[in-house]
């Protein structure tokens, strides 16, 4: 059952399959956001996650607005007969530019069966790099790592969110590059149809988006899809993953805030 870990982290680090770009080829930076987009002032998202048929966790999403920068905290934990199998508690947390989405930092903190790691991304576009410290919070050992960066990136918490503040035209394809660890990745999100999609919190015309790429931590192990609202809003209703050991999904519940 480590595969619980990934159900989780899906919608902060697997909804994104990520793909290298070629050396022949510039990083596109990150797009800014369409005009008349604004990022919320405070705000919670919760969802209910479901592996296969059965309740499996929540994750709870909270929006701050600080000044010219927008935080975002993520926690996402185990539930029911899935947490006396592998249990997860993760915490992450980005802060980013609200006028060009370029996000500073990026922090998580997880707590998956024995593994325990924290750790810090910090994007420093001055001088064009991104610096990750990272901490076993079990052995105490420590590690830094350093790669170079374009000059606007979005991470793989926010990007979730972030495509929400761009153009959904069904057929048009947008392209999101995302700072990873030890490079930057480039994300294909597909603007496939329009579908009429009923959760906890009510019932939405949607937006099905796919994340697709030609690598990632999930190559040719599923597929998956996001439902944004069809509005100016583009709120993430609903997110599923279709891997090889079972579909998880993550289920809007509850809405707080504006």
């Amino acid at each position: 059952m480590r595969n619980i870990s990934p159900l989780l982290a899906l919608l902060f680090v697997c909804t994104l399959q990520a793909q290298t770009n070629p050396a022949s080829q510039p990083m596109p930076s990150l797009p800014a956001p369409r005009a008349g987009f604004a990022f919320p002032q405070h705000q919670t998202l919760t969802y209910a996650v479901d592996w296969r048929v059965f309740p499996a966790g929540v994750a709870v999403l909270h929006f701050d607005a600080d000044g010219d920068r927008e935080r975002l905290t993520a926690t996402a934990d185990t539930t029911g007969a899935i947490n006396l199998l592998f249990h997860v508690t993760d915490r992450f947390q980005s802060s980013f530019d609200r006028q060009r989405g370029c996000t500073a930092e990026f922090d998580k903190q997880t707590v998956e069966g024995r593994r325990q790691i924290s750790s810090s991304l910090r994007l420093d576009y001055k001088n064009g790099k991104s610096i990750l410290d990272e901490r076993n919070l079990v052995t105490g050992q420590k590690k830094r790592l350093e790669s170079s960066i374009p000059d606007c990136l979005t991470d793989l918490l926010t990007g979730v969110f972030y495509a929400a503040s761009q153009p959904m035209e069904i057929g048009r394809d947008f392209y999101l590059p995302v700072a990873d660890p030890l490079r930057t990745v480039l994300v294909t999100m597909k603007v496939e149809s329009r579908e009429e999609l009923k959760t906890q919190a009510g019932t939405y015309k949607t937006i099905r988006v796919q994340p697709t790429a030609d690598a990632g931590v999930v190559k040719n192990r599923g597929d998956i899809w996001i439902w944004y609202t069809d509005d100016a809003q583009h709120l993430p209703v609903q997110m599923r993953a279709r891997l090889f050991w079972g579909t998880i999904t993550f289920r809007l519940v509850s809405v707080e805030g504006k």
